[in-house]
């Protein structure tokens, strides 16, 4: 049912993600380990394209929703490391044409800036146009004062955090994470795919709206509640998050640069662009950041009530910690359980990629079918739970793996 390679003593990964498929709804997906950057699991299976029958290879990749954040997020960091960009300073310092001047770097990366939504109505296929969706949010009148509260910048992170990048480098977000991160490292990551690539997308595979109690409220009030936060981040988005030909799933926004939401990949390149964090900001000689940056990014600098999702959430500068709502009201138990020193980001269907530097340990997992929620769903969280059993952890009940 799988293939690809599993150390002995990470066999029960490979158990976990071959009973995703036998028992929890797996149509394709790919699951990488590493550990000191080397990987002792690399998986993958399924159909990549469920209508063809199409087996999911080696090489197969998909949109991983926001798990990009972690890309953008790392960019800015690696410009943080050079002394290019401050966290403290404000956003117009870099880029003066943006309108708030109480907004910092820091507060765009910690999801406080209060930009969370687009008052106007985007065109059809807005989301490809990286002048106007810049141009637009600079003049956005933020939701809430800045970094009053804390609520999820869904989509406009991408645009908010990947203009920074642009300024300061000269350099469009998807050419800088190329030439900075990926071909260094060698790896499979791509924000904007080249049209040779395209024929190794998995398509993604919505997921069904019949999940009760664990579908997410966010979701909930897309669909019941059009001027809620939720259904305006969603709905207007110039189709990007709706079927289509302007859909994520379209060559377009595959072509497209989206920061936030728009990174295809799959988990062996995922875990590849964490495995340097895990290991101190460097790996086979090619440092991204160093020790003051890789305190910022597993340091938790909100916490609580997110005015976006709706559930709790953590944040550290551009990354989700550990987050245990699996003891709170129906519709608000979205979860992604991880131990204390793990920082990363999930995405919409389940996916996520994270870095465990007391463990020199990366990890991923990236899907097409995907599962119910905003976090992880039971597929991505069983086999977070695998890694960190296979580490020697035994009890997730107080918040965190320990």
């Amino acid at each position: 049912m799988s293939q690809g390679i599993c150390a002995p003593e990470f066999a029960r990964v490979r158990e976990e993600f071959e009973r995703n498929f036998a028992e929890r709804g797996e149509v394709g997906a790919s699951v990488c380990v590493t550990i000191d950057g080397e990987s002792v699991v690399d998986l993958w299976g399924g159909l990549a394209d469920q209508e063809r029958g199409t087996p999911w290879e080696r090489d197969t990749i998909s949109v991983t929703f926001s798990a990009s954040k972690g890309a953008t997020a790392l960019c800015l960091h690696v410009l943080a490391a050079r002394g290019q960009v401050d966290l403290h300073a404000p956003v117009t310092a870099y880029w003066p044409e943006f309108g708030r001047t109480d907004i910092t770097v820091g507060m765009i990366l910690s999801h406080q800036s209060g930009v969370t939504t687009i008052g106007e109505t985007l065109p059809d296929g807005a989301f490809f146009d990286w002048s106007l969706m810049t141009k637009t949010l600079a003049c956005q009148r933020p939701e809430w004062e800045p970094c009053s509260r804390h609520g999820y910048q869904a989509l406009t992170f991408g645009w908010l955090a990947g203009e920074l990048v642009r300024r300061v480098s000269g350099r469009s977000l998807g050419t800088f994470l190329r030439t900075e991160v990926a071909e260094p490292l060698g790896l499979d990551l791509w924000f904007g795919l080249p049209e040779r690539e395209e024929p190794r997308v998995a398509p993604m595979i919505f997921p069904s709206g019949d999940a009760g109690e664990d579908q997410a409220r966010f979701m909930i009030l897309i669909g019941t509640e059009p001027e809620s936060v939720p259904a305006r981040i969603f709905l207007n988005s110039g189709g990007y998050m709706l079927p289509g030909p302007l859909g994520f799933d379209s060559r377009a926004a595959h072509a497209a640069e989206i920061g936030a939401a728009g990174l295809i990949t799959n988990a062996r390149g995922l875990a590849g662009l964490y495995a340097p964090l895990a290991c101190g900001g460097e790996l086979n000689g090619i440092r991204l950041v160093g020790k003051r940056e890789l305190s910022r990014m597993r340091t938790t600098v909100v916490a609580g009530p997110d005015a976006t999702l709706l559930h709790h959430t953590r944040f550290s500068y551009g990354f989700m910690r550990s987050t245990d709502n699996r003891h709170r009201q129906p519709h608000l138990r979205d979860s992604m359980i991880l131990s204390p020193d793990a920082f990363g980001h999930p995405g919409f269907g389940g996916g996520i990629g994270f870095a465990s530097p007391a463990n020199r340990m990366s990890f991923a997992y990236t899907m097409n079918g995907m599962g119910p929620g905003t976090l992880l769903n039971p597929r991505g969280q069983r086999l977070v739970d695998a890694v960190y059993r296979s580490l020697g952890y035994t009890d997730d009940s107080a918040e965190v793996w320990q």
